[in-house]
């Protein structure tokens, strides 16, 4: 679809991810404003009701992001938010929506240069996912 630029809802833990991108701001490491970041604690406290309510209201993509495994400030927070972005996957269809469209990935506090490439990354392979359906269910 021409001229459509995706809204990405990325839930960052404060520790690695936000830190990473706090890093890519004051190293001007250019990265696209469609993504709205969440600072959350811990990816282990998202809870997946947030993430299909952020699809409800019209995000084409959401984004979990934390410590790597076995860096966790909680412990095991990534480990839970993993096997819960799993199951939800996999329930994501009765939904209606694309599990493509939800990603977890881990990004390290002092990687900002690869969380301003996962962001280009992600808001390509959203666009080429097109609008999300419950958008395009909202307009009509």
């Amino acid at each position: 679809m021409e001229g459509f630029e995706p809204i990405i809802i990325a839930f960052v833990c404060n520790w690695c991810t936000y830190t990473a991108a706090d890093l890519a701001g004051t190293s001007r490491l250019p990265y696209p404003k469609n993504v709205r970041l969440i600072r959350v604690m811990c990816t282990g406290m998202v809870d997946p009701q947030y993430i299909i309510k952020a699809f409800l209201e019209g995000a084409d993509g959401v984004l979990v992001s934390g410590c790597h495994p076995g860096d966790c400030h909680y412990i095991s927070g990534n480990f839970k938010a993993r096997r819960r972005i799993k199951l939800l996957k996999e329930i994501l269809p009765q939904f209606g929506f694309n599990q493509e469209r939800l990603i977890l990935t881990w990004i390290g506090a002092s990687d900002g240069i690869q969380f301003s490439e996962i962001m280009r990354d992600l808001v390509s392979q959203i666009k080429a996912l097109g609008p999300s359906q419950a958008k395009l269910k909202m307009v009509i």
